[in-house]
């Protein structure tokens, strides 16, 4: 995934040891930094995504907006081909040139956000499931997509998702497969709503890795490599895989999103929450928001959106 990064602030307080069978433990807040931004729109937000002109959010009626200097903008309100299907994922190139974004009965398309056209590439193979998430690799007009949807089917394109390029498997026994997020070309992982973690290494066949006993279900997943995945689930748990799983407890919100990279992150969910993840531990922030929070990417600033239109920065 593209992405502007930088060191964070040093943890004031943290909550949580990383272990097995980690307990709910007490938080203690930070004073509020994540601050509300007015959206032109009302909808619900589902994904948020850092491009080479920055950060743009998908969401409901097939809205794509773009935060500039002057505020967030609509791009479009009615989604790829205009009849206002639901968006609910969002990936960029590895140039961050190629905005693609996936949602409701099928609907994929690429964004370039040097000339703000839009290409149709939706219900690849006749496929109009809804799509709940996408990854991409590669560089713009060169990548490798693929797409995780509502009943179990990853589809998957190495030729930018061109009409006939499409192949599909199914993953997981048919559970919708809630998150899918790429390391490599053709190596990541995807998470469903039944606790599983599955990982591939060549986009075209996918391997159960986890997770035992999990008891919950999985929303957000970052895959940094084959031994370095987070999964944000239920009842305010952080899974870490680095060999072996491990589990933290950082409340009682189900937890929506995670983004780690370089020992740094945060993962959000209901309520307003946000947690940072900094020096080995997990600390919360306050927020401006009571609103659930369903993405986070790490940028200039940090971004998260969520129901009611909403979008916090830090």
């Amino acid at each position: 995934m593209f992405r502007k990064f930088w060191t964070r602030r040093t943890v004031l307080k943290t909550i949580g040891a990383v272990g097995a069978a980690a307990a709910a433990p007490a938080v203690s807040a930070m004073p509020a930094e994540w601050t509300v931004e007015e959206t032109p729109t009302d909808g619900d937000l589902h994904d948020v995504a850092y491009t080479s002109e920055g950060a743009y959010a998908v969401g409901n009626n097939g809205v794509v907006l773009e935060r500039t200097q002057e505020g967030w903008r609509k791009v479009t309100d009615g989604g790829v081909t205009g009849d206002g299907r639901d968006l609910y994922g969002a990936d960029v190139t590895d140039d961050g040139d190629r905005l693609w974004f996936v949602g409701a009965s099928g609907a994929v398309g690429e964004y370039n956000v040097r000339t703000g056209n839009i290409n149709d590439h939706g219900s690849p193979q006749d496929n109009t499931n809804n799509f709940l998430d996408v990854a991409v690799t590669g560089q713009a007009g060169e990548a490798n997509v693929y797409v995780a949807d509502g009943s179990g089917i990853v589809s998957y394109s190495f030729e930018n998702g061109e009409s006939g390029e499409w192949n599909s498997v199914g993953v997981g026994q048919g559970y919708a497969l809630a998150g899918i997020d790429f390391y490599d070309v053709t190596s990541g992982h995807v998470i469903n709503t039944n606790g599983n973690v599955f990982a591939t290494i060549d986009g075209t066949s996918f391997d159960k890795i986890g997770i035992a006993d999990s008891n919950g279900s999985f929303y957000g997943v970052d895959s940094d490599g084959p031994q370095d995945v987070w999964v944000a689930a239920s009842g305010g748990v952080v899974y870490r895989y680095d060999g072996a799983w491990t589990k933290t407890v950082l409340g009682d919100p189900t937890l929506r999103d995670i983004d780690v990279a370089d020992g740094t992150g945060y993962a959000v969910g209901e309520s307003g929450h946000v947690f940072e993840y900094a020096g080995g531990a997990w600390t919360e922030e306050t927020t401006e928001t009571g609103q659930n929070l369903r993405a986070v990417d790490q940028g200039d600033p940090n971004v998260s959106v969520g129901d009611s239109s909403t979008v916090i920065t830090d």
